[in-house]
């Protein structure tokens, strides 16, 4: 009888670990839409030139808050001047947690 549940609790904890893996692994922002989210926010402020977009999640920390993020990338031309930018995207909620302009 013991053996029974034993193998029963071993069953269900697998199955249960594999089914929240796969609804936390479906929580996360897609790439494709966390540059959609990043590019209409600067088309707010006027056309872009170009983007680019990590496709591989990454570690930011800001202010003592660690992020998973995507890093992204935007580009545009303001006053014949080259601007480029590199946003990072939470790939939980798909915020901008940060923004810089480089130089």
């Amino acid at each position: 009888m013991k053996g029974k549940y034993f193998l029963l609790g071993l069953g269900l904890g697998i199955t249960s670990t594999y089914l929240v893996k796969k609804r936390v692994e479906q929580s996360k922002i897609s790439s494709d839409k966390a540059l959609a989210i990043v590019k209409k926010a600067f088309k707010e402020r006027g056309p872009i030139d170009g983007s680019w977009i990590y496709t591989i999640p990454e570690i930011y920390s800001n202010d003592h808050l660690t992020y998973e993020v995507y890093k992204a990338g935007i580009s545009r031309s303001v006053d014949n001047q080259l601007e480029q930018y590199e946003a990072y995207i939470d790939i939980y909620t798909g915020v901008i947690v940060h923004v810089e302009q480089l130089h």
